[in-house]
């Protein structure tokens, strides 16, 4: 028996089946964007941890940065003694807010406590209670977050009821034919037959949807949103969970509307690897808590902030929004090509903003129809040849690209190389 397949059995044994695995094999070390297994396999990496390694696995400045931390303390409780990095990293996260007027950051420990959070915020500060989500979002595991995310499978069957008041609308994908207007006239629908809006706290939305497929949010829907918040009181969050910190060429994806949300979670690659998540949000609503309403007892870890202050050193010194924007424009190009080939399986609708890359499997050339199995079968193939990838999609039909910003030119073509092999027709 293998390494990896020792291992595998070993998982099962020990490890529930809910937590599901994308691969068969195991890490054994990884650097920048490639992995190594346990057998000394290698493994060019598009999928970046999903999406938390925008400066690559152990960053020099990162680990240099969580060493240093190391050595002074790794756990007070920030509500029992508290300390500078956290106060640095939350000063540093309300400079970069997407918004203007004062701003105020809490950290938290995973995406979904993030969301959670920002709901729970969004209520005390108007006082309200419903929330309205869109179809293919993702926004957590936990209950409340699993009813905001408009998946069914595999993240709520048979969880039981969802927590009330959590509506959802039709995200636009034109090519499923669910147009922004669509959209639009859900929400009305919505608040006459279910919700009067004067009990809507929060809209939520991803600006560039994950597990959803990698669609992006058009612009219209986004003033439109903006629009419909204003008019009603609602506050506006923008889940920046997967396409913050430079992904899309901005530090976060709503920046490209030019439309401004009221509450922003983030995690992911935060920290460059490392377990933190946060809300910022505008000063007056990020008040409304009452003191000991927020927090958690391993929220806004000294050594996650410490890593993640260097992450935002990263970002600015190494150009990494400039760099998503031009690996975007090689990864695109690359993929159109692939689409006109008809050696490769048939592929359609290649999108993304900045690096944040996707494209479909399709049934036949020239279509949209949606072909989960040979997602599947590619992933697989790549995988076997040394490239890691990560499905999403209603369908399961779309591959997503996460590679770290700080791959190099030439392993980025190596990879792509490797994705091309993996669409052959055979």
């Amino acid at each position: 028996m293998s390494a990896n397949a020792e291992l595998l059995a070993r998982r099962i044994a020990a490890i529930p089946r809910g937590v599901s695995v994308a691969t068969g094999v195991f890490a054994a070390r990884a650097q920048n964007a490639e992995i190594w297994d346990i057998e000394g396999k290698r493994y060019v990496d598009f999928a970046g941890g999903i999406a938390v390694l925008n400066t690559g696995h152990r960053h020099p400045r990162v680990m240099a940065a969580v060493e240093k931390q190391l050595q002074l303390y790794t756990h007070t409780a920030f509500q029992v003694m508290a300390y500078e990095p956290y106060i640095e990293l939350c000063e540093r996260l309300n400079a970069l807010a997407p918004f203007a007027g004062p701003a105020k950051s809490i950290l938290f420990t995973t995406g979904a406590e993030a969301a959670e959070n920002a709901v729970k915020i969004a209520r005390a500060a108007t006082g309200r209670s419903a929330v309205i989500a869109f179809t293919g979002g993702f926004h957590g595991r936990t209950m409340m977050t699993m009813a905001l995310t408009g998946k069914v499978l595999p993240y709520k069957r048979a969880f039981g009821p969802m927590p009330s008041e959590v509506f959802h609308v039709p995200f636009p994908i034109p090519h499923y034919g669910v147009t922004v207007e669509d959209s639009l006239k859900a929400v009305q629908f919505l608040f006459k037959a279910d919700v009067d809006p004067a009990r809507v706290a929060a809209i939520i939305i991803e600006p560039v949807q994950g597990e959803g497929g990698f669609h992006s949010v058009p612009t219209e829907l986004f003033v439109a949103l903006r629009r419909i918040c204003d008019e009603n009181g609602i506050l506006l969050i923008a889940d920046e969970i997967q396409s913050g910190f430079a992904r899309t060429g901005k530090m976060f994806a709503i920046e490209h509307s030019g439309v401004e949300p009221d509450l922003v979670t983030i995690a992911k690659s935060l920290a460059g690897g490392f377990p933190l998540s946060g809300v910022i949000g505008r000063a007056p609503i990020m008040d409304a808590a009452e003191p000991g309403g927020l927090g958690g007892t391993y929220a806004g870890s000294p050594v996650s902030c410490a890593a993640a202050l260097a992450v935002l050193d990263v970002i600015h010194d190494e150009g990494l929004l400039k760099r998503a924007d031009a690996i975007g424009v090689r990864l695109r190009e690359r993929l159109q090509a692939a689409s006109r080939r008809n050696d490769l399986a048939p592929i359609a609708n290649v999108r993304g903003l900045g690096a944040m890359v996707a494209f479909d499997l399709v049934k036949s050339r020239g279509t949209s129809e949606p072909d989960g199995d040979m997602t599947r079968k590619v992933t697989a193939r790549a995988l076997e040849n040394g490239l890691v990838l990560l499905p999403c999609g209603i369908f399961g039909e779309t591959i997503r690209i996460l590679v770290p910003l700080t791959a190099s030119d030439t392993l980025i073509e190596e990879g792509l190389d490797k994705l091309e092999a993996a669409l052959g027709i055979t």
